[in-house]
């Protein structure tokens, strides 16, 4: 079937009016008054995560960090399937310090990619591993060194990752700081997550990206799980 611009339209509107309030539908017309800048994203709090700070590279070679997107527990408050982003994170680093590592969690402004956000996130480890996340789930275990598009795991269908899955990201994230070479964490696959997916996962993507903020440093965050 091709897809014109008409029906993406269309389809994306449909899955905007969900996620909208009764009654609030969603238009393609050009709005008559621009919305504020959501560049104040870095001003707005979250009920588990509070800001301590700009981040500053770390100092402890067994030590993971967690790069989350702009727009994580924010504007976005839970991934492409629903699952909270505080459960999220609580399993991420349950996983990590089952491992005996110490986990640190920083927010990046600079891009709504996960690879980007992830690379951000290795430069200031201070075992060079980093667990890169997007408000929408896509996740990528990454380290310092590779390539943005390189990585040592990536776990792309965010529709099929688990509570479960997260946790075991977070404990192969924390092997790979202490040196050691562990089994991929397994996945389920599914060829029709992505086309069932598709139109939510870019409205959400581009919902991210509305709170990027260009030169803005990435700011360490204290969890309260």
């Amino acid at each position: 079937m091709e897809i014109n611009e008409t029906l993406l339209r269309q389809i994306i509107g449909d899955v905007l009016n969900q996620m909208q309030p009764l009654g609030n539908q969603v238009s393609f017309a050009p709005a008559k008054q621009a919305p504020s800048s959501p560049a104040a994203a870095g001003n707005q709090t979250c009920d588990f995560l509070q800001v301590v700070g700009d981040a500053k590279p770390g100092t402890h070679k067994d030590e993971v960090v967690i790069a989350v997107g702009p727009a994580f527990g924010l504007s976005q408050t839970t991934n492409i399937i629903g699952l909270p982003h505080k459960q999220i994170l609580r399993e991420l680093i349950a996983g990590i310090e089952e491992e005996g590592v110490r986990a640190r969690v920083i927010r990046c402004f600079k891009s709504s990619d996960v690879a980007f956000v992830a690379v951000e996130g290795n430069r200031l480890s201070g075992s060079g591993i980093s667990i890169g996340i997007q408000s929408k789930g896509t996740t990528v275990i990454h380290q310092r060194g590779l390539p943005p598009l390189s990585n040592l795991e990536l776990f792309p269908q965010a529709p099929l990752l688990t509570l479960e899955t997260y946790r075991h990201i977070g404990k192969n994230a924390a092997r790979y700081a202490k040196g050691e070479s562990p089994d991929p964490v397994p996945t389920l696959n599914d060829q029709m997550a992505r086309p069932k997916y598709q139109a939510k996962s870019a409205v959400l993507h581009i919902k991210e990206t509305k709170y990027v903020v260009a030169g803005k440093q990435p700011q360490e965050l204290s969890v309260t799980l």
